[in-house]
């Protein structure tokens, strides 16, 4: 589904991404593990469009997406889930909701709508309520649920337990395997390593701007280097 080849982006002229390949298979969930600067949020964005590549290539679906906007990307079927959730703060739970569809033109927005507030219940007892002034755990349940009224095919998140109590963590990747197995696939940008591999199926650990190891999730959670590194031992 999506298929990355050297891919180099930068910030002035320090090189952030340094060659990256990286591949998600349709329907499946692919984690990039890695410690604080080490490059994966650089990468989503650069995916997503928000940073354009100096060199290398995206494609989607067999098709080249490299230096597409996000809302391009968008309307061929990528979502983001950002990095601190990035609510509309001011605007209430069903605007966000509402924001998350902006670009469709079909009839099915408001079933959409129903249908994610099933998932999230909590975010019908509080679609009233400002979007700024509701939980962590909340508001993380929302930024997903915007992302999926946008009807995805690929779904990328960016650290969606930071800041999160464990209980609320358990329930969020609940949550990104239940999404999953309805249908769409994943890319997940995770520092919680035990919890990341424990739901995907696939692998990639970015150190300083390189993939320095790949594999299944099982064959990483077996490496000593990775387990010392990202599990605790």
């Amino acid at each position: 589904m999506l298929n990355v080849t050297g891919l180099e982006t930068f910030y002035g002229n320090i090189q952030a991404l340094k060659g990256i390949d990286l591949k998600v298979d349709e329907g499946s969930i692919v984690t990039i593990l890695g410690a604080n600067g080490a490059g994966k949020s650089t990468l989503m964005k650069t995916i997503i469009g928000l940073l354009k590549p100096k060199q290398g290539e995206i494609e989607f679906l067999g098709k080249k997406v490299t230096g597409n906007r996000p809302d391009q990307l968008i309307r061929k079927g990528i979502a983001f889930v950002p990095e601190g959730r990035a609510m509309l703060a001011e605007m209430s739970v069903m605007e966000n909701l509402e924001m998350g569809a902006y670009h469709r033109k079909d009839d099915e927005v408001d079933q959409d709508i129903q249908q994610v507030i099933k998932r999230f219940p909590i975010l019908e007892e509080r679609k009233s309520q400002l979007a700024g002034t509701m939980s962590g755990g909340q508001q993380q349940m929302l930024a997903i649920a915007r992302a999926l009224l946008a009807r995805p095919k690929l779904l990328l998140m960016d650290e969606p337990s930071m800041g999160l109590a464990p209980l609320i963590v358990a329930d969020i990747f609940k949550m990104i395997k239940d999404i999953n197995e309805t249908g769409t696939t994943i890319l997940l940008v995770e520092q919680n390593a035990r919890q990341a591999l424990k739901v995907a199926d696939y692998g990639y650990v970015l150190e300083t701007g390189k993939i320095t190891a790949e594999g299944k999730t099982e064959e990483l959670l077996e490496n000593p280097r990775i387990a010392e590194a990202y599990l605790g031992g």
